[in-house]
């Protein structure tokens, strides 16, 4: 390689290597002389060096949702899911009630009933029978502010699910009951939060009545009148479900058997 080139090289290195103004440009050019370098004789090197500005990355301000938008993101990931879910349940209340009809699967059964605390094989039908995604979606709306609440976004808790449990996933609220600490249970997804939704009104001896009555109507606006005990507000709590449902038009998304 020609020494020359090899020189231009070197000082073009260095350049890199330690830094130069960015405003000043260097230039090779034929007839340019260094006293330590001496004469540059090849006249086909020109060479221009140009320090760049460095990149700056500047935040972008995250712009809040409209209530249109937040309401649409809510449908967009909740019904698939919940629609998923119902259907598995509705299927398994099916399966079981044919088995209880035909009397077969007993073992199974009796291990179900002690699951879902039931006294019988009536009360186990009217605890797997799931209601209307109607209703599930206008309590996920009230209990998780359309997704955004801060249990939802750091527990997948859409239903305002309480913890009792030390030993199982929760965090902790900012209220408190008194003196007494409030915990939130907390879910690895979505899914899993709408599963233990389903199961918790299944189980829980509040909603007796509310469970009689979804096996005999599929009707929401009927239903949400036995789920006062689900909030402190009672009356004002179902009435407001009611008006969730008809105002969002969440009984669009009910599966009609």
């Amino acid at each position: 390689m020609n020494k020359y080139v090899i020189i231009t090289m070197t000082i073009i290195s260095t350049l890199f290597f330690t830094g130069c103004d960015e405003n000043k440009i260097i230039k090779l050019e034929e007839g340019f002389t260094n006293t330590k370098l001496g004469t540059i004789q090849n006249q086909e090197l020109v060479t221009k060096i140009i320090v760049p500005k460095p990149i700056v990355v500047k935040k972008v301000k995250k712009v809040p949702l409209s209530v249109q938008q937040k309401k649409q993101r809510f449908k967009d990931i909740l019904v698939p899911i919940a629609t998923e879910v119902y259907n598995t349940l509705y299927n398994q209340y099916i399966d079981v009630k044919r088995d209880i009809e035909q009397n077969i699967n007993r073992e199974f059964i009796e291990k179900m009933k002690v699951e879902y605390r039931a006294k019988n094989d009536e009360e186990l039908l009217y605890a797997l029978k799931p209601h209307p995604i109607s209703i599930l979606l206008a309590q996920g709306a009230i209990e998780s502010a359309w997704l955004t609440s801060r249990f939802t976004v750091k527990a997948n808790n859409i239903f305002g699910v309480w913890s009792f449990n030390k030993n199982e996933p929760r965090i902790e609220a900012n209220a408190t009951r008194g003196e007494k600490k409030i915990y939130l249970r907390k879910y690895k997804t979505y899914k899993a939060a709408i599963f233990h939704y389903y199961k918790n009104l299944a189980k829980n001896r509040a909603y007796k009545e509310f469970r009689k009555q979804r096996t005999l109507t599929d009707d929401p606006y009927e239903l949400v009148q036995y789920l006062g005990s689900y909030s402190e507000k009672k009356e004002i709590y179902t009435n407001t479900l009611k008006k969730m449902i008809e105002y969002n038009k969440f009984y669009e998304y009910d599966i009609k058997r």
